[in-house]
């Protein structure tokens, strides 16, 4: 889908930048990248930079940056396209808590068409169009900063590098210490989850379902937060 952005919008002057947020690395986004097989410059943040630095905490989040090199949009839900779940009855047969996850992925709203218009209008008029807004906006609407969120990044710092050394219970208790600090930040418990959950020699797990390392997973978390506010509406 942002090869297919990519390939509408570039000849009005938008470049698509993806960046995979995987502390997994290489190893663990390659697959994807090579099967979508795009032409945009498609990055691999192994160390969740970007989270820090930009904001983000979901994914899809994104961020719109002009010919200036200046943030015309601060972190946001970046949906293109709807669920493929949405339109369509969920599946008899399945095991229980698949079926439960697909109940609650129909729940989230879907933005996908206003995001869309905003993204042409603004490839087409840039800083004319209503969508982008004045440094002054940008600012304003910047998620805030409070020392809890700026103490879970370095808890999830942490967190990564003693996984990465192979000291998984250390790591464990420093991941469990970001989501307390900063819950409704997903891209960290979601990355916590995967790695806890994913099998030897499987790309990724997305079902990021209950184990003993953790007290929350994504079926039990959406129910809790709501599955209407797992992304905000785009505005």
């Amino acid at each position: 889908m942002w090869q297919a952005l990519r390939s509408e919008l570039h000849p009005a002057g938008v470049e698509v930048v993806t960046v995979a947020l995987d502390t997994g690395g290489a190893d663990a986004a390659r697959p994807w990248i090579e099967a979508a097989r795009p032409e945009h410059p498609s990055l691999i943040d192994a160390a969740h930079v970007s989270d820090e630095l930009l904001g983000f905490v979901n994914v899809p989040n994104a961020v719109w940056i002009d010919e200036e090199g200046v943030l015309t949009r601060p972190a946001h839900p970046a949906h293109v396209q709807g669920s493929g779940f949405a339109d369509s009855p969920v599946p008899e047969g399945l095991p229980p808590r698949i079926h439960d996850m697909l109940v609650e992925v129909k729940k989230i709203p879907n933005h996908s068409d206003v995001y869309l218009g905003a993204l042409r209008d603004w490839a087409q008029r840039g800083s004319a169009s209503p969508w982008a807004l004045s440094p002054a906006e940008v600012v304003a609407r910047s998620q805030p900063r409070p020392p809890g969120h700026a103490e879970a990044a370095a808890c999830f710092e942490l967190g990564q590098h003693l996984w990465r050394q192979g000291q998984r219970d250390a790591a464990v208790a420093w991941f469990r210490e970001a989501h307390r600090l900063q819950p409704d930040n997903w891209t960290y418990k979601r990355q916590a989850w995967t790695l806890a959950t994913t099998k030897e020699g499987e790309a990724s797990d997305l079902i990021q379902g209950p184990t003993d390392l953790y007290d929350g997973n994504w079926l039990d978390d959406v129910r809790a937060a709501g599955a209407e506010n797992y992304y905000i509406a785009f505005e």
